[in-house]
């Protein structure tokens, strides 16, 4: 027989479920304005009106249920009315590429994704007016599909975050910590965090998601559990910080692009290109002596292969796309390589540990 406790508990969990699909629907609300001529749709509602007459809610009164739903679609139109810019990331709310969104701009609403590919295809849509995404981690090096993705994409790069990367250990509230025997997390923040959780005796929980972690922790309440995210997911999810700072290198930073259809408008302090060279010794070497020559400061230099015995090339310098050097540079290299793509030329935002801990206090 059930406990009051637990029924209790079980209701909890629901509200959290249903404040989570209303949150869902007004992003829905919200992509949806993307596609519509106007905000007034008088028989897009008379169809949900109608829908809701024959769906069965025996438990619930009919007017009652019409009193919600328009409350609701006032809300969505509202909201609609606002035309708020958009920028999605992959992940769940309260991911690091959320806190990169907000860092780069607070002025817009951010939507999650469930893959990369996603944020890439919703910005070209134009359902998103911005994407988000990680390009590369001091730790774990190159985000490969990101990379991929970026070579044959038709988006420019508009801006950058660099930010450190703080993993806290986060535990519901009223929670013993010393109950709790796993931990809940993607596993490149297990892996990042392993000398804490071994010394501590945690038993590492692999999660798709840091933040759908903690989105699941306040969700389900699994007992003796705790999970590893951002500062970002605490705050979201109403979870406990029981430790901050877990990981085992302080040297933690990840940095993210932003993506929009069009070139920025700005006047930018850093280029990013991509291209392939022909397959003989010697080619890469002639690009990069390009630069040196001309007095360019390289910052980035990657390959990634696309096929057995060929490779594409990353490289980012600082300076500007109109700068007469540049230009000049630019059009050598495009002649002695294959592909050339200018991806973009941003201003990038670094965002260092003391910023954050000034956040924090």
């Amino acid at each position: 027989m059930m406990k009051l406790e637990e029924i209790r508990t079980a209701i909890d969990q629901i509200d959290s479920k249903i404040l989570k699909l209303l949150n869902d629907r007004m992003e829905q609300a919200l992509l949806a304005k993307k596609f519509k001529n106007s905000i007034e749709d008088p028989q897009r509602e008379k169809d949900i009106m109608e829908k809701l007459k024959h769906t069965p809610n025996s438990l619930l009164d009919q007017n009652l249920t019409e009193s919600i739903y328009k409350l609701i679609i006032s809300w969505s139109k509202e909201l609609q009315a606002k035309d708020c810019q958009v920028i999605g990331f992959q992940g769940e709310h309260g991911a690091y590429s959320e806190d990169a969104a907000r860092r780069w701009s607070k002025d817009l609403l951010t939507i999650p994704c469930t893959t990369f590919n996603g944020v890439f295809e919703g910005v070209n849509s134009g359902m998103f007016d911005y994407g988000v995404v990680p390009v590369e981690n001091t730790l774990g090096g190159i985000v490969g599909p990101v990379n991929e993705l970026l070579i044959n994409t038709e988006l420019f790069i508009v801006g950058a975050v660099d930010m450190p990367i703080h993993h806290n250990l986060l535990m519901l509230p009223g929670t013993d910590h010393r109950e709790i025997r796993e931990v809940y997390s993607h596993s490149q923040a297990l892996s990042q965090c392993r000398r804490f959780l071994s010394r501590n005796n945690l038993t590492p929980v692999p999660f798709y998601d840091t933040a759908g972690a903690a989105r699941m922790l306040t969700e389900t309440k699994p007992r003796a559990a705790a999970c590893i995210a951002g500062r970002l997911a605490a705050e979201l999810y109403s979870l406990e910080i029981l430790k901050d700072n877990i990981q085992d290198s302080d040297v933690n930073r990840t940095r993210f692009l932003i993506l929009a259809k069009e070139k920025s408008e700005s006047h930018g302090t850093k280029c990013s290109i991509t291209f392939t060279t022909a397959h003989k010794s010697g080619t890469l070497f002639g690009v990069l002596e390009i630069f040196a020559s001309a007095g360019i400061n390289l910052t980035r230099i990657e390959s990634i292969p696309t096929e057995p015995g060929k490779y594409s090339f990353f490289l980012d310098f600082d300076g500007s796309d109109k700068d007469p050097v540049i230009i000049e540079a630019l059009e050598k290299a495009t002649i002695a390589t294959i592909d050339l793509k200018l991806l973009g030329c941003y201003v990038e935002k670094f965002i260092d540990d003391e910023t954050i801990k000034g956040e924090e206090e």
